[in-house]
């Protein structure tokens, strides 16, 4: 317990403590013998007293005074220990950028420099699961693979399709790699890290760096793939980019020792960011108070004392705060609504418990999106009002590849709330991805017939085709192209390659 930390929350509830003090004198005073003296003469006073029984040294008023110092310390929330509400995204937000350029398909770390660092990706990501990761992929261009996610599966499948094939241009934009990481980050909720997996440095680029990370930029690593004593391994430019980055510089091993060293920059960066940026969460202590007002409110059950109902209004009022669930058992239906013990099992991860609990449809739909349910979620929040809501309804909609409708339900959240910078920016890339998936369907080539078949009967020797099954929607041309996201990637990229160069914009 750290005792210089140690302070109340809601410090004016200790104001109850006053009167819990002073009501045991006040009560003596008054039948004290002293104080009848100025109402009945002093030499009838012997006669006139009734002295109560020496052996009864505890009375109500004791009980009810430990009542008020013990509920306004209670309901002050005494507390001396940081925490982070576990229902919060805590882990620090993360953007793989891999190179893609013909100098990683040298094979002096086996197999080659690409395979080996996609299977460190690939563990990377796995030890990361539930946490936020985007990817994006990179040579003379930069290209977005996947916006942030917290889907492993997903980005594992996208990793694998990765080849230095995918992109045409030769060189390694690191510039522009910094500037789509800095639009993905803009959106989250912390201050993220840009993660550079590559074996070199295209020279042109260094004096772009700098300006490209000025501001609100992202921490910077860079994770070398290569051996030194190969002649292809840049070491000497890598230290460049290192420096002109301001980034560390660690290399690719055979264990687990770069991935520590990839997540301790991470998420140190995202721990600093958030003590800088956000009022620190405390732990609320006064809970624990709960038992000993429980046995002191079971003493006040006693035969012959009488009840005043001020000081039991007084008592009510003081722990009207403290309605929230402190543990879940068998007993808690009978003292808790269903919607406090969704709330008690959301605050302690168990989303699946809270879903089922939960009565009001936007915490019944959060849970649910929590859980990684989306459908359920979609159901859940399509019932709930405010900007909030529409906000997760798009969210899920998005993770369920229904574009049209996150795009309705983002524009519906920025028409309740205009200044909603998450949303806004949710619409865009929701928006373009839409654009890239349409641009990508229209540029499909033209597919021949399955099979010619000769109907037999009145037109018997017309010839009829049978075309192949076309994607009719997004859904289902998302899900044909499932089965190849490497061609996907490719004339995507080409795509958005060929729009740079037709408007001269950077990426």
């Amino acid at each position: 317990m750290d005792l210089g930390a140690f302070h109340f929350l809601r410090p004016l509830w200790l104001l109850l403590v006053l009167p819990g003090i002073l009501l045991p004198y006040l009560w003596k005073r008054q039948r004290n013998a002293t104080g009848a003296a100025g109402i009945i003469a002093p030499h009838l006073l012997p006669y006139l007293l009734v002295s109560p029984a020496a052996g009864r040294r505890l009375h109500p008023v004791h009980l009810l005074s430990a009542l008020l110092i013990l509920g306004g310390l209670a309901t002050a929330g005494p507390t001396w220990e940081q925490d982070r509400p576990e229902f919060l995204d805590d882990r620090a937000p993360l953007i793989l950028a891999l190179d893609l350029s013909a100098s990683m398909d040298s094979d002096d770390v086996p197999p080659t420099r690409l395979e080996a660092a996609k299977r460190k990706l690939h563990d990377l990501v796995q030890r990361r699961a539930g946490a936020r990761t985007g990817l994006i992929a990179y040579a003379g261009s930069a290209h977005l693979v996947l916006p942030v996610t917290d889907d492993p599966h997903l980005l594992d499948s996208f990793i694998e399709a990765l080849s230095s094939e995918l992109i045409e241009t030769p060189g390694k934009d690191v510039p522009g790699v910094i500037g789509l990481a800095r639009r993905l980050l803009a959106v989250e909720q912390g201050p993220g890290t840009l993660v550079l997996v590559t074996d070199g440095v295209d020279a042109d680029q260094l004096p772009r760096i700098g300006p490209a990370l000025a501001g609100a930029a992202p921490q910077v690593l860079i994770l070398a793939v290569g051996t030194p004593a190969s002649a292809r391994f840049d070491v000497e430019g890598l230290e460049r980019l290192a420096e002109a980055a301001d980034a560390p510089l660690g290399s690719l091993t055979l264990d687990d020792d770069d991935l520590d060293w990839i997540e301790l920059h991470a998420q140190r960066h995202f721990q600093a960011g958030e003590d800088d940026g956000a009022q620190p969460h405390w732990k609320d202590a006064g809970y624990w108070l709960c038992w000993p007002l429980l046995a002191i409110a079971f003493l006040c059950v006693r035969r012959g004392w009488s009840l005043h109902w001020l000081a039991c209004l007084l008592l009510a009022t003081s722990l009207a705060p403290l309605s929230t669930p402190v543990h879940a058992g068998p007993l808690a239906d009978a003292f808790f609504t269903p919607d406090q013990q969704g709330r008690w099992a959301f605050e302690r991860g168990d989303f699946q418990r809270a879903r089922e609990a939960f009565r009001d449809p936007y915490w019944k739909g959060l849970a649910a999106y929590r859980a990684v349910d989306y459908q359920a979620a979609a159901d859940s929040f399509a019932q709930a009002e405010g900007a909030h809501a529409s906000f997760y309804l798009g969210n899920s909609y998005a993770r369920l590849y229904k574009l049209t409708e996150a795009i309705s339900a983002y524009q519906r959240a920025l028409e309740l709330q205009p200044v909603f910078p998450e949303a806004r920016a949710n619409l865009r890339l929701v928006t373009a991805l839409r654009k890239d998936l349409e641009e990508q369907r229209q540029a499909a080539p033209e597919m021949a017939p399955d099979k010619i078949e000769f109907e037999q009967g009145a037109d018997k020797g017309k010839e009829t085709s049978m075309p192949a099954q076309q994607a009719t929607s997004d859904e289902l041309w998302l899900r044909n192209l499932n089965t190849s996201p490497a061609q996907f990637l490719k004339q995507k990229f080409r795509l958005q390659q060929a729009a740079r160069n037709d408007t001269g914009e950077q990426p």
